[in-house]
């Protein structure tokens, strides 16, 4: 058996646009990593985060001291493979303990063909993206010529105007049935790049989800008589994503249900006429402050989103004159939660599945099994 004591150490670097270099060495696979460099500060749930498809094109550096002393398995995840474009920490373990480990971080991110760097130091990186703001950065091996990386790092697209969700959307559809024999409902949902976690706790709820990919529309929605719609979080720019603005107004106008989260949530903005823009540096973790305005309570979120919805006076949505501020991040005064006036309609810019985070906004999927229940009174059914 491989000593992990003995592995191999090979220098690495992080080279950011704006030519600041930190030293490391490679964890993983062997790089060069193009993407953009955000910070995250929850202290566990690595494996979720890394399978997270949120983070497609990005660089992810950990902001708590050790990863991977938990190892990894076959639980722990979000979708079918790490999506991150490189992941950056101060120190890997290199010797797990958990009885549910089933390898190292190391191994997991070689077997994913994932860059990685270890022995960073993360604070100086995380004050540095505080300051300066997010940006494009690379993962090299260290003897990798500055001006030949830098150059790689400038020609890489930066986020705004990326659409990336349908680089991470299922190809085709498919169905998460009912965990119980008794199935209540059936959900549409938006896969955007949604996690495996949200069609389950709407399954544990006594759902039929039926997942169909990003470039669906609302003849494919429609058609299968849903009594709700979901729609999911994912990457990139939602300016980006056009496609989805007609399917939520034709289904939130039939008064069938629609909840969206993170991108979905500002998707839902757009739609209603509001306006999202690029966050300095965004907000990733498990641990933000959330001011829910209806119930005058604290939620303790997970969130991983680089833009916002654009919030206006008295809790309005500029253009969405229809949406009303139902939460705020207390961190800087975000919009962090949308619902219609009239309509069935509710939106929430964090993760409320958790995962990884706190539990405290998981009443936001039986609150949408509430309004699905509200409908089918009404249409006495």
């Amino acid at each position: 058996m491989r000593n992990p004591d003995r592995e191999t150490v090979a220098p690495a670097c992080l080279l950011l646009e704006d030519g600041r270099r930190f030293e490391g060495t490679q964890v993983g696979a062997g790089g060069p990593a193009i993407g953009e460099v955000v910070f995250n500060t929850a202290m566990t749930g690595y494996q979720e985060i890394l399978t997270d498809p949120s983070y497609a094109g990005q660089l992810v550096a950990m902001t708590y001291p050790l990863i991977g002393n938990y190892g990894t398995n076959a639980d722990d995840i979000e979708s079918g493979r790490p999506q991150v474009s490189g992941f950056i920490v101060r120190e890997a373990a290199r010797r797990p303990s958990s009885w549910r480990s089933r390898s190292t971080l190391q191994s997991y991110l070689s077997e994913h063909g994932v860059v990685g760097i270890r022995d960073v130091d993360t604070r100086a990186l995380t004050r540095h993206i505080r300051s300066k703001g997010a940006m494009r950065g690379g993962i090299a091996s260290a003897d990798t010529p500055a001006d030949e990386l830098l150059s790689r790092i400038l020609a890489h697209p930066r986020m705004e105007g990326l659409e990336l969700a349908c680089g991470v959307s299922t190809d085709t559809s498919y169905v998460v049935g009912a965990a119980s024999h008794d199935e209540t409902y059936h959900v549409a949902a938006f896969d955007f790049g949604v996690k495996s976690s949200s069609p389950r706790l709407l399954s544990e709820r006594g759902c039929r989800v039926t997942v169909l990919p990003a470039q669906a529309g609302t003849a494919d929605v429609l058609a299968l008589e849903p009594d709700g719609l979901f729609v999911s979080n994912g990457p990139g720019d939602p300016a980006a994503v056009e496609q989805a603005a007609e399917t939520i107004l034709e289904v939130a106008g039939r008064e069938i249900p629609v909840f969206g989260i993170c991108l979905g949530h500002q998707l839902i903005a757009r739609a209603f006429g509001g306006e999202t823009f690029k966050l300095p540096f965004g907000h990733h973790g498990a641990n933000h402050p959330v001011m829910n305005h209806d119930r005058s309570t604290v939620e303790i979120t997970s969130q991983n989103h680089g833009f916002a919805v654009r919030r206006g006076e008295r809790h309005t949505v500029p253009g969405a004159p229809d949406l009303r501020v139902t939460h705020s991040n207390l961190y800087d005064d975000t919009v962090a939660g949308i619902a219609h006036r009239d309509l069935p309609v509710i939106a929430v810019q964090y993760h409320p599945e958790a995962a990884p985070g706190p539990h405290d906004s998981t009443y936001l999927f039986d609150e949408f099994i509430a309004l699905m229940g509200a409908r089918r009174r009404a249409a006495g059914r």
